[in-house]
């Protein structure tokens, strides 16, 4: 096997682009040149180059082509393009089984010929999500301008062109710490000499030394790192040979709000912050500059303060101009912006969410000030959309209202409205904490802020179909499954949903897919859950563990076996028009028929009605008929063995497939065992 190795450089290419491109080389190679039996062994980007080592064969294998085309009776002109297709001649073809056959053998392709051949193309085609054209023809594309290739097998030079570049076996190191270019032999040796060069080629080593730098720097000031995998991916596209630094942030800066520093810290300039031995914000911040320089980055860290001094005045600007307006000033101005053409303005939406939210803290036992207290952090909750700070930074909306709200309360008091407001957006993802509080102010806003959304895009029927869901319906769900959920709130969502019952079966179908996700049993999700009867989440997730319990058992596997028994008697004959809706004749039971009949009747899901109908069950009524399930058991078993369903003495027979629907009628009452695997 031999070395294969290819070094694409360029001009910068973005840090978001670098992985995928990566996976596309990686593709491109093993495609391309699949014939040489090739393996990948690593790919390298970073921020000018993207390279991939591979060992592969050092020639294809040779072959026998053999393919069928037309009949030998066929015309000559069917044979001429059978054959022009294949460029092949007519001495290829002999006449065979009444067919022409091609017979030839295909020799092996030596590996740098292959290479040369296949590769070309297959890079031209390179998928950058965004690429631009240079050059005198502009007809080559590529992320940014290439600058050079390097194209080895086993040391020796292959040669192919590339747009405006001919391969070779020379590249670069650090464009300021070791400009000009140099000869490489190999993959190790290319790694080597960038590194002598300034230049860590691995980008899992670049992200290793920075996180460990940056670390160790902190520790330095008595200072931790606070948690951002994100920005650390980012910087690693973004420098080749990291060094880093720790610069100061003003006193005066540390009044802002810590949410404004630092997102002007990451987004502008790729910095850090940093936290105190008590996890609050450090008057310092982190980052990593490609350049080693003599000083000890003396002048970079300075510079970098006063870029930072810059970005952060401007914040500062923002923040002293919104505070002068109080928020409810802010709200006529929603009235200027659309949320929706069919539904309405932000105002309308910031006066629906007030009420909202009132009402679903109402449903949660508040008192009159508790629920005034949700009314204004409902109607306030958007009102920081007109302000500076969110225009400059959209991020950090619902953040800043709460701020606002917490620096000039006027109809409301202390800090439940503010807090209500930076929370009403969670949670934002999967992993993003739901808001919890004690009056449930927060939960109440947070779940109407989600709901006005999911009930005016239904009512619109904007809903989301298939894989699209461009209001984001599916997430404002999953937030309100989850506040629900993991705040043990018992609420209708028939009540929540204004009784719009396809609102409600989608919150439901949203809630088996995630706890589904979390290893639930979907067969029995869809077993406990009926739309049209319990809407309580949490009640029913309790139910869903309970009957699971019970399932997993011997006990329980042996009545959903009997009651599987049961419906397919039954099924069978109501094919055939018969009808079991009655009370069985009590008189008309052998021994082991009233002992089934009377665990029945013991049981609180037991249903004595002519025509069944489903009962909703409180949860305690509802363990405890899953609990006595296992009592049945005994019954059921002794009654398959010695009662006779098809008796020949049919009102005898017609009880007993009674019997059998009241079994299934009052295990119906507790979930629709239909649905239960096994």
């Amino acid at each position: 096997m031999l070395e294969f190795f290819l070094e694409l450089f360029s001009e910068e290419i973005p840090a978001r682009m670098q992985r995928d491109a990566g996976v596309s080389l990686e593709k491109i190679c093993a495609s391309a040149l699949a014939p040489l039996k090739i393996n990948i062994v690593e790919v390298f980007t970073g921020p000018r180059r993207i390279a991939v080592k591979a060992i592969c064969n050092a020639q294809t294998e040779a072959k026998l082509i053999e393919e069928r085309g037309p009949r030998d009776t066929a015309p000559e002109a069917a044979l001429a393009g059978f054959l022009g297709k294949h460029k092949a001649s007519r001495e290829d073809v002999v006449a065979e089984g009444g067919y022409f056959l091609l017979r030839r053998n295909e020799p092996a392709i030596a590996a740098t010929d292959l290479i040369a051949a296949a590769l070309p193309a297959a890079l031209a085609k390179f998928p950058w999500p965004k690429s631009m054209r240079w050059g005198q023809s502009g007809a080559f594309t590529w992320v940014r301008p290439l600058r050079g290739i390097v194209c080895l097998l086993d040391g020796e030079t292959i040669k192919f062109t590339l747009g405006p570049v001919t391969a070779g076996n020379t590249t670069e190191g650090h464009r300021f710490l070791s400009p000009g270019a140099f000869t490489v032999s190999s993959a190790a040796d290319w790694q080597g000499k960038l590194r002598e060069r300034h230049v860590i080629a691995d980008q899992a080593e670049r992200h290793d030394l920075i996180l460990a730098g940056l670390n160790e720097k902190a520790a330095e000031l008595n200072l931790t790192l606070a948690d951002d995998s994100g920005l650390v991916d980012e910087v690693t596209g973004l420098v080749e040979w990291p060094v880093p630094l720790i610069g100061k942030i003003d006193a005066d800066f540390m009044e802002l709000p810590p949410e404004v520093r630092e997102l002007s810290m990451k987004v502008n300039q790729r910095y850090f912050a940093l936290r105190d031995s008590a996890g609050t914000p450090a008057p310092y911040f982190a980052f990593v500059s490609n350049i080693d320089a003599k000083d000890g980055g003396a002048a970079i860290i300075a510079g970098n303060e006063r870029v930072l001094r810059a970005r952060l005045s401007d914040a500062r600007h923002f923040w002293d101009l919104d505070l002068k307006t109080p928020l409810d000033e802010l709200l006529p101005k929603l009235d200027k912006i659309t949320f929706h053409a069919k539904i309405g303005t932000q105002g309308e939406r910031a006066r629906a969410l007030g009420r909202l939210s009132r009402e679903i803290s109402e449903r949660f036992g508040a008192n009159k000030p508790t629920a005034e207290q949700a009314e204004w952090a409902g109607k306030l909750a958007k009102a920081d959309l007109v302000t500076g700070m969110v225009g400059e930074f959209p991020e950090l909306q619902g953040i800043m209202g709460g701020y606002y709200a917490d620096r000039n309360p006027r109809g409301w008091h202390e800090t439940k409205v503010g807090a209500a407001i930076r929370s009403h957006y969670q949670p934002k993802g999967p992993s993003d904490i739901v808001p919890n509080s004690v009056d449930r102010i927060s939960e109440s806003v947070a779940i109407a802020d989600k709901l006005y959304t999911l009930r005016e895009f239904f009512k619109i029927n904007e809903k989301p179909t298939g894989s699209g869901d461009p209001y984001a319906l599916r997430r404002a769900a999953l937030g309100i499954i989850r506040i629900i959920l993991e705040n043990d709130l018992h609420i209708s969502l028939t009540a929540l949903a204004g009784d719009d019952q396809e609102l409600v079966e989608f919150i439901l179908d949203r809630f088996k897919i995630f706890r589904r996700s979390q290893g639930r049993r979907l067969d029995v999700l869809n077993a406990v859950i009926d739309p049209g009867l319990d809407d309580d989440l949490c009640t029913l997730d309790a139910k869903v563990n309970v009957l699971t319990a019970r399932l997993s058992s011997d006990d329980g596997i042996n009545v959903l076996a009997g009651y599987k028994r049961a419906t397919n008697l039954l099924k069978i004959e109501e094919s055939k028009g018969e009808v079991f809706n009655g009370i069985p004749d009590y008189s008309l039971f052998l021994a082991v028929e009233r002992d089934l009949y009377d665990a029945l009747r013991v049981m609180p899901s037991y249903t004595n009605i002519t025509t069944p109908k489903n009962k909703l069950l409180s949860f305690k009524e509802f363990e405890d008929a899953v609990s006595v399930l296992a009592t049945l058991r005994k019954p059921i078993d002794a009654f398959f063995q010695e009662a006779l369903i098809n008796d020949p003495v049919p009102n005898i027979r017609h009880n007993r497939l009674q019997l059998l629907a009241q079994l299934r009628d009052t295990m119906h009452q507790i979930a629709d065992f239909s649905k239960i695997e096994g």
